[in-house]
């Protein structure tokens, strides 16, 4: 695939004559160097969460992410940091933006996350860097898209399932709906989205020898995540918000407080696993759980045993019993479980956020966090002298971001 764009990085159309080569030779360290995208460079304009998230698992699968940081907005979230490289620059500064230029000669896929608009005022919108680099795969990661009448409008996160149906069908009955953690839209609907894109970009320059402008809209996300609601939303599998088989308020499909407080989620949607719930409670006769009728007793049998006994007295009973009833933990339980222990080890015991997917040829691991600043190495590199950099990454800004960062920490 790279070497369909040798003769566009020997020769870039440089629009200006002081940047005449590209930023080199790829280099990786050996731990990358078998990953499926060893070899991608990355340019990250993204700051917060979305784009960082699907930067980061860029970096997991191998690819090199050179993150630009500078100007206004808040920084990356610091948990999304693994694999990448950081520096500054100055976007607004001619030489900032020809630094830009330099490292897109040799990328082969740009994010950004500005607002429709902002890039292109920049001078570093797809147009002017797709001229640098035709094979260029430019990522543009958005809360309403590039289009549409609320497409400049701000937004987080509880906006975007408002807007897409996601966050009125969830909650309970009779109270407003209930906010999930902005992993919905910010982090599978944004990051995970951009990531399919870019990866589908790529795949298909390696036919064309062409890059192109990915437009990852979070609404757009949402609405793929929920596509198998919307054809029953109003009918007897989905009446409402909160009602329904999987909704939360069938008594076979929810979770109960157990006697020490805790919690145990029941997922005992299908036959099958409803009748080994019951048996393993030894409830009595099997009742048809799909009868709406029979919920209410349903409920309030199972509501009483739970209280009965603690959260781990159930997770040892139902172990192996193919109940689809487990433990709700919590964060710092994690990685106590023996099952998700196997998935989260980092080799010395600790906790770590796996790299995903897991591949049986390529093995990928998370690879280390360094956030220091290096802009002086990455542009170097990249063919600047000092003085150039000086002026491309003035060294005062350096490491400063302004804007709110994660977690919010605010004084008064």
């Amino acid at each position: 695939m790279q070497e369909a764009f040798q003769c566009v990085r020997k020769k870039p159309h440089w629009p200006d004559p002081r940047i005449g080569a590209t930023l080199g030779t790829k280099t990786m360290s050996s731990s990358h160097a078998n990953r499926p995208l060893s070899g991608i460079r990355v340019v990250d304009l993204t700051r917060l969460a979305p784009g960082p998230y699907g930067t980061m698992l860029l970096a997991d699968l191998g690819a090199e992410i050179i993150v630009v940081g500078g100007g206004r907005a808040g920084p990356p979230v610091s948990s999304f940091a693994r694999g990448k490289t950081f520096i500054t620059l100055d976007l607004k500064n001619p030489e900032g933006l020809l630094a830009l230029q330099r490292l897109v000669s040799s990328a082969d896929i740009l994010i950004e996350g500005f607002r429709p608009g902002v890039a292109d005022r920049l001078g570093a919108g797809y147009a002017a860097l797709s001229a640098i680099n035709p094979g260029l795969i430019y990522c543009s990661l958005t809360g309403y898209g590039q289009s549409g009448p609320r497409a400049q409008e701000a937004g987080h996160d509880i906006n975007y399932l408002a807007y897409t149906g996601v966050l009125g069908s969830m909650g309970p009955v009779d109270g407003p709906p209930a906010l999930p953690l902005n992993a919905i839209a910010d982090m599978a609907g944004g990051g995970m989205l951009a990531v399919v894109g870019i990866l589908a970009a790529l795949h298909e320059r390696s036919r064309t020898g062409l890059g192109q402008h990915v437009d990852a809209a979070m609404v757009d996300g949402c609405l793929s995540l929920i596509a198998m609601h919307f054809p029953v939303w109003s009918t007897d599998a989905m009446p409402g918000r909160g009602d329904g088989y999987i909704a939360g308020n069938a008594p076979f499909y929810r979770c109960y407080t157990c006697a020490d407080g805790g919690h145990v989620a029941v997922g005992s949607l299908e036959p099958q696993f409803f009748h080994a719930l019951w048996t393993v409670l030894d409830l009595g006769p099997l009742p048809d759980h799909m009868d709406r009728r029979t919920w209410p007793d349903i409920e309030a049998l199972l509501t009483a045993t739970f209280r009965s006994k603690p959260r781990d007295h159930w997770t040892a009973l139902f172990e192996g019993k193919q109940a689809c009833v487990t433990p709700v933990l919590a964060p710092h339980e994690v990685g106590d479980d023996p099952q998700m222990r196997t998935r989260t080890d980092d080799g010395a015991g600790g906790f770590v956020v796996p790299a995903v997917p897991r591949f049986s040829r390529t093995p990928i691991a998370p690879p280390p966090s360094d956030t220091r600043d290096r802009s002086v190495e990455v542009l170097s590199a990249a063919g600047l002298d000092d003085a150039a950099i000086a002026k491309a990454s003035p060294a005062g800004e350096r490491g400063l971001m302004a804007g709110l960062g994660w977690p919010p920490v605010f004084t008064g």
